[in-house]
């Protein structure tokens, strides 16, 4: 479930709740009980890899290692016909 980052317009309190994305945003400020709390748009976590045999990207794994020369050879022309 995602975690949703919610201000009250009252009393300026700052609070996170972990929500279904298909429930309706909270309206009640868990401090101060006014209807004047407000979701807010924030970036989100961080997914993050953590482990062995994990690469930051897919250019830098180990099956791409080795000069290039790993693609089959080509045919196209240049050679005795």
């Amino acid at each position: 479930m995602p975690t949703y980052e919610y201000k009250c317009g009252a009393c300026e309190h700052m609070f996170e709740l972990e929500q279904r994305m298909t429930e309706k945003p909270v309206k009640k400020c868990p401090k101060c009980k006014k209807l004047k709390a407000e979701r807010l748009i924030s970036g989100g976590s961080r997914f993050v890899l953590k482990g062995g045999n994990w690469e930051s990207d897919l250019y830098s794994g180990s099956s791409n290692k080795g000069g290039g020369d790993s693609a089959a050879p080509s045919s196209g022309g240049g050679g005795d016909d």
